[in-house]
């Protein structure tokens, strides 16, 4: 029976187009044959009448085939508009010569010399007006009054798709009581009916009238997909004040078919103020089509998200190693779905263990290896120094000598902002790792053997949205009912979204392996240099956490409480992106700066690695860290989280000028710092 049904479906979905014209053909012949009958009585009203069976069939012929150049039959009624009605004419005058040539044609007297243009009229205003109520009584039936009034805010050409689809929309249950649009010029007028009531920037003024006048509306619409950030943050704060909850419509591609057209909530990425940076697709595919890919913590956020984005570019083999089962496990099924052609080894394995990591490097002899395994969670590696100094430090070397020692074209390392002027020991493990790689790097550029490994080191701040990070955590806490908990009111952090800041690391990759001979960044990274994102402007977390508050439609410090809870271990207020030595330099690539190097020589920073090993592995914290100390002068521990007297947070720095940049494998707690897994 269920088989039976479908084959009937798909068998009137089939012919259901054909259908459609034939019932136009029938409804507007029906149309033409009154619009003959009537307008010949209109052109003669006393005079002597054609037989009107002969007559209505002329009429409706005469329209089929007169409405052929114009597709008449091929009209979609519900969506009739100017184009349409501009064939309408075309066909009722083009019928009405083909009526009147066939009358004179049959021998018979036209009742007057102006039938063909009474006919043509009263045939455009019935087919006209026939496809005009049509429409309307669906716009009728779609216009919900019932339904969430909701006020939009956005440029005019916006708001006229918008209240289109609101239109056709079955599932889109909204009332739309007024535009805010982008221009002041534009208030006081309409559009399709819809009343312009302020600008942007009278945002406030315009609830306020709305709310004396009891027309307030029950949510905002934001139409502008690039509204982001400040001007975001100050449209939910007016927001807040009346109570509304705060909308978005989707992407534009996304607003199809528009029976499903969803409204969406404002996401907390959309309070990050990023534009969107445009990548080197062709240099990605040049770089990592049909070579071997490998990923250490490939089942972390940062390595995860760059296996997602490598697999994109065709490798020729994608290697995932983690430590991690089931992170990896899920990985795995997840790139079988979305690129199920890439070749893919899976391996569990620990980056510390050096004979390990030598026999993967010599079975699959890695192309390109990114290094994003790593202990990230500040409070967790002060609490576990030895875990921290072995995997963050003796990890990234076991790593980086067997892939130069297997041949790799490149290593890219995954850096943070907690390795500047560190006050923890994961900032500070993560200074001496990148020290290590600089200095392995220069070690090779001075070989003068064209193939010996490039070392790129990628320095960034946290990311926003991982399992486990802030957002999650204030999420959490949202179900909960609060409150929500920052370490201190001071607290700033740089964020960028995982797939921005997995992209820029691919970009500084390809800067990289690729920068001509003779140029300032080739010259830099041949001492040394190291890439850093363009993080922008820090972010206050309790400013996050109150628009957090506001998003989920409640008021912070009234429906939501905020609690300080004090810094942790090895915490400080501001992070920063460049040491007070490094100097920012631009590069050619939008979202990536270089910071000028400062570089230890190999044998010495490699005896330090080895010393600070040593004292790891015998569990000898102190002796770990004033060797720690020594290779990392800047390294100002600070374990007990007291709040220093620091440097006023960064301000922003204008574009181009020197702006901040760096985001890690980390997820981040709720007072920024990050946790992730290796």
């Amino acid at each position: 029976m269920i088989s039976q049904r479908s084959q009937f479906q798909h068998h009137y979905a089939k012919f259901w187009p054909l259908n459609r014209i034939v019932l136009n053909i029938l409804l507007d012949g029906g149309l033409a044959a009154l619009a003959a009958l009537f307008a010949c009585w209109l052109a003669a009203p006393y005079g002597s009448q054609p037989h009107p069976l002969w007559f209505a069939l002329m009429g409706g012929v005469s329209l089929v085939v007169g409405g052929l150049p114009f597709r008449l039959s091929q009209q979609y009624w519900r969506f009739s508009g100017m184009p349409d009605l501009l064939g309408l004419a075309g066909a009722s005058f083009s019928s009405a010569l083909l009526l009147s040539t066939g009358v004179v044609w049959a021998g018979l007297s036209l009742p007057t010399v102006a039938f063909p243009f009474i006919d043509a009229l009263v045939l455009l205003v019935l087919l006209g007006g026939v496809r005009v109520f049509h429409r309307l009584a669906h716009r009728a039936g779609g216009s919900r009054p019932d339904g969430q009034s909701v006020l939009l805010v956005g440029s005019d050409m916006a708001a006229d798709l918008f209240i289109q689809l609101a239109e056709h929309g079955k599932h889109m249950n909204v009332r739309i009581v007024g535009l805010v649009g982008a221009d002041r010029p534009q208030t006081g007028h309409r559009i399709r009916n819809v009343p312009i009531l302020g600008c942007l920037d009278e945002l406030a003024r315009v609830l306020a009238q709305m709310d004396t006048a009891g027309q307030l509306p029950e949510a905002l619409v934001v139409l502008d997909p690039d509204c982001r950030g400040r001007a975001l943050s100050q449209m939910l704060d007016v927001a807040a004040e009346y109570g509304l909850a705060v909308l978005r419509t989707p992407a534009m591609m996304d607003m199809t078919p528009a029976e499903h057209v969803r409204l969406q909530p404002v996401q907390p990425q959309d309070l990050l103020n990023r534009p969107q940076v445009p990548l080197d697709q062709v240099g990605l595919d040049r770089l990592i089509n049909q070579r071997s890919v490998l990923v250490t913590g490939a089942g972390g956020t940062i390595g995860s998200e760059l296996a997602r984005q490598i697999a994109r570019h065709a490798p020729a083999c994608l290697v995932l190693l983690d430590h991690g089962e089931f992170a990896l496990w899920r990985m795995d099924v997840e790139l079988a779905e979305c690129a199920p052609d890439i070749m893919r080894k899976v391996v569990v394995a620990d980056v510390r263990d050096e004979e390990r990591v030598n026999a993967i490097m010599a079975q699959y002899k890695p192309d390109l290896v990114f290094h994003a395994a790593a202990l990230k969670h500040v409070p967790i590696v002060e609490a576990n120094p030895e875990e921290g100094v072995l995997t963050n430090l003796h990890g990234t070397r076991v790593v980086a000598d067997a892939a130069a020692r297997h041949g790799a074209a490149a290593m890219i390392v995954i850096s943070t902002d907690k390795a500047v002027n560190p006050f923890n020991l994961m900032g500070a493990t993560k200074r001496a790792a990148e020290m290590y790689c600089q200095a392995l790097d220069v070690q090779a550029r001075a070989s003068g053997r064209p193939e010996a490994m490039r070392c790129i080191t990628v320095r960034f701040g946290n990311v926003l949205g991982s399992t486990g990070s802030v957002v999650p955590l204030f999420q959490r806490q949202l179900e909960r009912g609060g409150p929500l908990t920052v370490t201190h009111p001071e607290m700033r952090r740089y964020f960028m979204t995982v797939p921005e800041a997995v992209g820029l690391v691919l970009q500084a990759c390809v800067r990289g392996m690729s920068c001509a001979t003779g140029t300032e960044m080739e010259a830099l990274l041949r001492q040394g240099g190291i890439f850093v994102l363009d993080m922008g402007e820090p972010v206050k977390i309790v400013d996050l956490a109150r628009q957090m508050i506001r998003l989920a439609g409640l008021k912070p410090d009234e429906d939501i409480a905020i609690h300080f809870t004090g810094l942790r271990a090895g915490e400080k207020l501001y992070e920063e992106l460049f040491h007070g030595r490094e100097t920012s330099v631009p590069t050619a690539a939008p979202g990536l700066l270089m910071a000028t190097p400062r570089v230890v020589e190999m044998d010495e920073v490699r005896n330090a690695v080895d010393q600070i090993t040593a004292y790891a592995r015998h569990g000898d914290v102190c002796a770990a860290l004033q060797a720690l100390r020594r290779l990392v002068p800047e390294f100002d521990h600070n374990p007990n989280g007291d709040v220093r007297a620091l440097a006023p947070a960064p301000a922003p720095t204008p574009a181009g000028a020197n702006p901040p940049g760096a985001v890690q494998d980390g997820q981040i707690e709720a007072d920024g710092t990050e946790q992730m897994a290796p």
